[in-house]
Order: structure tokens, then sequence, then C-alpha cells
């Protein structure tokens, strides 16, 4: 059996930063109402306005993808990443600092959180066809450009409007919730998000 629900914008929590460089909007976190210190896993849209240092996540893999802007550069322990075009994700790990510097002003992204010692995670970036997400426990889906639409078995489809997103939770002992879901992103300009939690 598929737990699911459907997540507005009026349903997500918006924090600024404490160095006042930016804003995250938090699309789900487990568990619900965690803190930035006893997350198991959290999704997020972040606006970053200024150049200045990640907080430090002790034991945390990080993934993100750009979502707007002309990118970052990210610098701190291990070779620089850059992140230039659009929906393509990069991961680090949160346990250093990182100095983030922006290449052309400000810039929005998504962001996936795991600790490493509970969960792994990946970002799938979903774009012109529909795709099979491999199976897991959880997904989180957010329509980054356009409406999408998610397929779970025994359950109708799922439409997705921009920004909106779809929380899926996978009994594991069900044999019909191990088909996973599928996303089809319903048109060629459209472009979903898919965030895939399993266990470590």
């Amino acid at each position: 059996m598929a737990i699911h629900r459907v997540l507005s914008p009026a349903d997500y929590r918006r924090t600024p930063w404490k160095n006042g460089g930016g804003r995250t909007t938090e699309i789900a976190v487990e568990p619900p109402d965690a803190g930035l210190a006893d997350f198991a896993w959290r999704v997020s849209v972040a606006d970053i306005e200024q150049d200045g240092v990640f907080s430090v996540f002790p034991g945390v893999a990080r993934t993100l993808v750009l979502l707007a802007g002309d990118g970052m550069r990210l610098t701190g322990a291990g070779a620089p990443l850059e992140l230039h075009a659009p929906f393509e994700p990069v991961t680090f790990a949160g346990d250093a600092p990182i100095m983030c510097t922006l290449i052309g002003g400000p810039v929005r992204d998504f962001n996936l959180m795991v600790r490493r010692d509970v969960h792994r995670g990946e970002v799938i970036v979903v774009h012109e066809r529909a795709e099979a997400m491999r199976h897991a426990g959880i997904y989180v889906c957010y329509a980054a450009r356009g409406a999408c639409e998610c397929l779970i078995a025994g359950h109708p489809p799922i439409a997705l409007t921009e920004e909106h997103a779809l929380l899926v939770e996978l009994d594991q002992a069900d044999a019909a919730a191990r088909s996973g879901m599928q996303v089809d992103p319903g048109s060629a300009t459209a472009v979903a998000l898919v965030a895939i939690i399993g266990s470590a």
C-alpha cells in the first residue's frame, strides 16, 4: 500500500538563513516538524541572494539542483563544484564548510539532504518522456517547471501543477508497491525532480 500526499506551496515552511544570505522553503522533512539538527531527510528549495558559507551538516549527504539563475561555485573540502546548467544534480558531503560564490546574481536550487547512517538518496530529473523510478521506500516528486503526472500502482494518476509536490511512502511488504512510481512530465518543456530516499 502506498501512502501519498499532495503538497502545495501553502504547505511549505519558509525560513530565512541565519547569515541573511538567503531563505529556504522546506517542502518535506522526516520526522515531520524536525529541525536542522534532528531530521533524517529533508527536501527543500533555497533562494541564495549573496555569496556565503553553507551551514555544516555532519553526517549528511547533500544533492543540489540548479533551478534558476546563472549558477554558483562551491569550494571547500575536495575539488570545486560548479553549477552552471539547470536541472543537473551535484552531490557533496555536508560535513565541512562550503563556500558558495554566485556566478551572476541570485539563484534558486532544489536541495535533498539525507543522514548517511539512516538513508541513501538521489535526485532524478525527469523531462521530455515518462520515466519509471527505481524501487525505494520514499519519493518526493516536485514539479519544477510546468505540470507533471505521477503513477502509483493501485491509485489513479496524480496530477501536479508547477511548484507542487507529491510525497509518497511505500509499504515495503506490499508486492504491488514494489513497482515503485512512474513520472510523466506531460510536455517537452516540463521538468520534474524526484528525490528517491531509501534505507542506508
